[in-house]
């Protein structure tokens, strides 16, 4: 074990390091090392007050502005308000029983205060906040500490604010900068002009000015992209080397059939994306491409295709989803799509067809039985399910080609469990219909090769999408459901999107029942912005209820959601497919692959409480057809406030990939790194998947050169510990399969 890699007790004793570990996850002498500052105030400069909050852990430098004792009515003990300031705006401290604290906090005082930002009256504050006086007059040697230096402000906890973390890493620079190894190769830094990793480090953690701090975050961003680059470049490597039994569609078969059956013309991207993918299935090294496209852009057709060829060449393919409402939808559509040719073997089918299945965890057990077997005998060429195709159970004749959808639900190793059924490496085709920057996907999907489909197929209608502010602007709410109302009345259909199922609570009164959900559906304007504590979010269930009987009734009204039986799910989206259910009320089981052309109009309820791509992705649901399609994002947040202004973003563009960059501005990089790329820690502390396009470019041309060059990093010792760092160890075999 290095130094490094040393558990805290040893540097900061027992009980601090248990602070540590459950607050902020740092177990380690590296860990500790690589937590860097949020941000950086100077001596003087005051924090911002307005751009607090509610509900964040702060540390704040502020000037006390006033003190009041206040005590009790009718009771024993008293109440300290402090008001500090940045000299714009003022935010109060309240100590309960703590009126001793009036002789240190003293007006005109300087001072860091660390807390949880809490309302109280509509006025921001923090109770019983931790404090570190810098007034040199208060007798405190934290003015002579900082003097001279920019002060680091770190991501804290309750139990752990800002300057004792300070004094933790401190610590740890003192005893352990010099076991700090170095995993970038001397050759690169001095190409790219980078500092040493020890310097950077204490740089990053002690600046003394802002040009020190600059150096390290350059020295530290490139580490980031760096190390990344080179563990997918191994994957890349490794997996270009493996054998794979090459796939081309015959003339005159599956493909060319199906093809001539197409009521349209395949676009221009279609063509080329397709021919892109028939290139990869015709190597005998396996394909490993992501095709990414804009909602409605039909890559499930493309995809299909890629499918129909395989089948052609004598393999099988296989399309996991991520749910058993899209999996039961594409079984649906492809099913329909390719007609008799989807029968092959049965009475009535094409002597050119296949036979297609469908697996999902919970269908009964003699459909379950027959899928298996027609995978295992190879009578079904194509298989389409949820996670149950990667039960052991599951095996394939001859496996082919494994198409992913919605990658951003799976991790790396739940794709490879599956491409591992085959005798030979499976090809592998990604999709995801969140549009994602270039950049996001060379760190993301970095060990695959992309393609974009941005153009959508003839027939397409727009999508006109408006903010419903229910608080400010009630009478906008009721003309939402005129509107549904007049699409129904026009032969469409509608979706309504809740972010609550509403079955969870246990069964209560039926009358108490029906009444909460009138009141809380009708008290929608109630929970505006003078409220401290937001209601519940609406659900399906009672938002159905109350619609049944109040502005859609008369309507054919059907409830979906994840918790419905298989049966019953199945049952619901066929009858709305067919024009029997006018509205569908539903959660987000309809966000992907639900293909109903007639469906026109979709009210999302408290959309602020989804996320940019996700109300993008739901919206996609609707103008698939002829028709014009409108989407209405009802909220009570007020204007001015960020989640208004993300509901803005949405409404003022369907450009899917500008959409992805706004998401991804409002979300920690680390966390979209280590969700979509299963098996990678979440790493990005410095690096910026959106604003740091040139690094991450430049280290994937020497990642992909280094590890050409030296595949196991035999001559990089401290790169390899830097990767295993970085792995998880775990789940490390993952990124090492084929």
């Amino acid at each position: 074990m290095g130094a490094l890699d040393e558990p805290l007790t040893k540097l900061v004793g027992d009980r601090t390091a248990k602070v540590l570990a459950d607050s902020l996850k740092l177990r380690t002498v590296g860990d500790l090392l690589h937590h860097y500052p949020r941000r950086y105030v100077e001596r003087g400069q005051l924090t911002s007050l307005d751009e607090l909050e509610v509900d964040e852990h702060v540390t704040v430098l502020a000037r006390i502005e006033k003190v009041t004792l206040i005590p009790f009515r009718g009771r024993k003990g008293d109440r300290l308000e402090v008001v500090v300031t940045d000299g714009r705006s003022r935010l109060s401290l309240v100590f309960f029983n703590q009126g001793w604290r009036q002789k240190e906090l003293r007006s005109g005082a300087q001072g860091l205060f660390a807390g949880k930002v809490n309302v109280f009256n509509r006025t921001r504050q923090l109770v019983s906040p931790d404090y570190q006086l810098l007034d040199e007059d208060a007798g405190s040697d934290a003015a002579q500490q900082f003097a001279g230096r920019l002060i680091p402000v770190y991501g804290a906890s309750a139990q752990m604010p800002s300057w004792k973390l300070s004094i933790c890493i401190d610590t740890a620079l003192t005893k352990h900068l010099g076991d700090v190894g170095e995993p970038l190769p001397a050759e690169l830094r001095e190409r790219h002009d980078l500092i040493p990793l020890p310097e950077a480090l204490e740089l990053i953690h002690r600046p003394r000015s802002q040009a020190d701090r600059e150096r390290a975050q350059s020295r530290l961003r490139w580490d980031e992209a760096f190390v990344l680059q080179v563990a997918l470049a191994q994957r890349r490597a490794a997996e270009s080397a493996l054998p794979a039994k090459p796939r081309r569609a015959r003339e005159g078969g599956l493909l060319d059939a199906f093809d001539e059956r197409l009521p349209f013309a395949l676009t221009e991207g279609q063509r080329k994306v397709s021919a892109e993918i028939a290139a990869d299935l015709a190597s005998e090294h396996p394909m490993h491409r992501l095709l990414q496209g804009e909602v409605g852009s039909g890559k499930t057709l493309v995809a299909l295709r890629a499918m129909l060829a395989v089948v052609d060449a004598g393999g099988q393919a296989v399309l996991l989803a991520p749910t058993e409402v899209l999996a039961q939808q594409h079984h649906r559509s492809i099913v329909e799509m390719m007609g008799d040719l989807a029968e092959g073997g049965m009475l009535g089918g094409s002597d050119l067809g296949t036979r297609v299945v469908l697996l999902t965890g919970s269908m009964g057990v003699p459909a379950r039985r027959q899928a298996l077997l027609d995978m295992a005998c190879g009578d079904a060429g194509i298989a389409i399910g949820t996670h149950a195709l990667i039960e052991d159970k599951v095996q394939f004749q001859d496996l082919g080609l494994v198409v992913v959808d919605e990658q951003h639900r799976f991790g790396v190793e739940q794709r490879d469990a599956l491409r591992a059924k085959g005798d030979q490496p499976p090809h592998l085709l990604v999709m995801t219909a969140t549009p994602i920057p270039r950049t996001v996907a060379m760190t993301v999907f970095g060990d695959l090769e992309t393609s974009v489909l941005d153009q959508l197929p003839a027939g397409r209608s727009p999508i006109s999408t408006h903010v419903v502010p229910a608080v400010e602007k009630p009478n906008f709410l009721t003309r939402a459901w005129e509107r549904v109302r007049e699409e129904v009345g026009k032969g469409h259909q509608a979706y309504v999107v809740c972010p609550r199922i509403g079955d969870e609570e246990p069964a209560a009164d039926p009358k108490k029942k029906r009444k909460a959900a009138e009141e809380d559906f009708e008290d929608i304007a109630d929970a505006g912005a003078g409220s401290d504590e937001r209601r519940p979010p609406l659900s399906v269930v009672e938002t159905a209820e109350k619609l049944v009987k109040g502005p859609l009734s008369g309507l054919r009204v059907e409830i979906l959601h994840g918790r419905l039986a298989p049966e019953a799910k199945d049952d619901v989206m066929r009858r709305f497919s067919a024009g029997e259910v006018d509205v569908l009320v539903a959660t987000t089981v309809i966000e992907v692959g639900v293909n109903v052309p007639n469906s026109t109009a979709m009210v999302i309820m408290d959309a602020d409480r989804f996320g940019v791509s996700q109300l993008h992705q739901l919206r996609g649901r609707v103008g698939r057809g002829s028709a014009a399609g409108l989407c209405l994002l009802v909220s009570d947040m007020p204007a001015g406030s960020a989640a208004r202004a993300r509901l803005d973003a949405v409404a003022g563009t369907l450009d899917g990939f500008e959409l992805s960059r706004i998401d991804l501005e409002q979300r920690r990089e680390g966390d979209v790194l280590g969700q979509a790329q299963s098996g990678v820690k979440s790493s990005l502390k410095v690096l910026s998947v959106l604003e740091d396009e040139e690094v991450i470019l430049t280290a994937r041309t020497e990642a992909t050169r280094l590890v050409a060059e030296d595949p196991e990093l035999a001559a990089h010792p401290e790169l390899r510990t830097a990767l295993e760092s970085l792995v998880d160890e775990d789940r490390a075999a993952y990124m090492e399969k084929g």
